[in-house]
């Protein structure tokens, strides 16, 4: 077990009140939605469920390889950086403009190198081209190439160990925000169920007081508001156990903090990594068993984000140095330069 799932899975003692890195988290938890700090027990209540993820994030984690070194001459090298770059001018390309490295660098001035995530989409093409097999070049043959696209950079640490405790924290984030969008939905469901009642409570007392002067006026025409009135109030029933199942406002903070929970003691349902293996040529194209093209094996690690269904993104931790760092120009600078 590494360092970086000890530090995750450290739990309290029987007896002991306290687990300092969980606790950690779940005040950053709360930090998110303050609100919490108002539901009964939170604290407490938060503790099993972010140690759950926490140990859950801490073994996806372990298993991510070390870092490789992002730069044009490993392009050269390394089958990974060239199968994620068209070019090898293209590699330093994402960690000039990001951000996260700028303020990396700005925030660590004796740092030499950042550890970084490379995040990246991926398309699998597929096409007709020529294969080699024994002696024998044949044309037409369908084939699948492998494109990378997209990168970014956004999260940077210190050191490899900094940098996995940082992916956990950010996955622990997002995973809270999973949270909010649900309890948000849910109270718009409940603010459009109140409106709704409203509405039908007026339309139903207007309808009733008709019904009144109707009768004594207008017998012959009762017996459809009175069918009227029979609907507005199956209508109101069903608004009513629509209602009863998203609780009172007044247990709306409990709610919220059981969605929280929900979220963290389930988190394999809204993030997950999947591993996916391919034998690549040099121009990415995917060899097939029996073709004696020259190639590289790689494995990819494609995340599934929360909050995204559809949206699996290729990840890897790598190390970009300093000297390779060269933001673009702000529109300051540039305009200094030209003065």
């Amino acid at each position: 077990m590494g360092l970086l799932t000890r530090w995750l899975t450290k739990r309290a003692a029987p007896g002991e009140s306290d687990d300092p890195q969980a606790q950690a988290i779940v005040e950053r938890i709360v930090g998110l939605c303050p609100s919490l700090r108002l539901a009964r027990n939170y604290a407490s209540r938060l503790l099993p469920a972010v140690q759950h993820t926490t140990a859950y994030l801490g073994r996806l984690v372990e298993e991510v390889p070390p870092a490789r070194e992002a730069s044009a001459a490993a392009w050269a090298t390394d089958p990974y950086i060239h199968a994620f770059f068209t070019r090898p001018e293209d590699v330093c390309r994402p960690f000039n403009r990001s951000p996260a490295v700028d303020a990396f660098f700005n925030e660590h001035p004796a740092a030499d190198e950042a550890f970084a995530v490379l995040g990246m989409a991926i398309d699998e093409r597929h096409m007709f081209g020529v294969g080699q097999y024994g002696e024998t070049t044949h044309t037409d043959i369908a084939q699948t190439a492998v494109n990378f696209s997209d990168h970014q950079v956004r999260v940077c640490g210190e050191s490899e160990a900094a940098l996995r405790q940082q992916i956990v924290l950010r996955i622990v984030d997002q995973l809270v925000l999973e949270g909010i969008g649900k309890i948000e939905a849910d109270t718009s469901r409940q603010d459009a169920l109140q409106r709704e009642r409203a509405i039908l409570n007026t339309r139903l007392m207007i309808l009733e007081r008709q019904g009144a002067g109707v009768r004594s006026l207008l017998g012959s025409d009762a017996p459809s508001n009175y069918a009227e009135v029979a609907r507005l109030q199956a209508l109101i029933e069903e608004n009513d156990q629509a209602m009863a199942q998203l609780g009172q406002k007044t247990e709306a903070l409990e709610r919220h903090l059981d969605v929280i929970c929900g979220v963290l003691a389930a988190p394999d349902a809204h993030f997950y990594v999947l591993k996916s293996t391919f034998r690549l040529d040099w121009m990415n194209v995917v060899v097939e068993d029996g073709d004696t093209r020259p190639a590289h094996e790689i494995e990819c690690r494609l995340a599934r984000l929360p909050a995204s269904p559809n949206a699996i993104r290729v990840f890897s931790p790598v190390r970009f140095r300093r000297a390779n760092f060269a933001p673009p120009e702000s529109n300051l600078a540039q305009a200094h330069r030209l003065i």
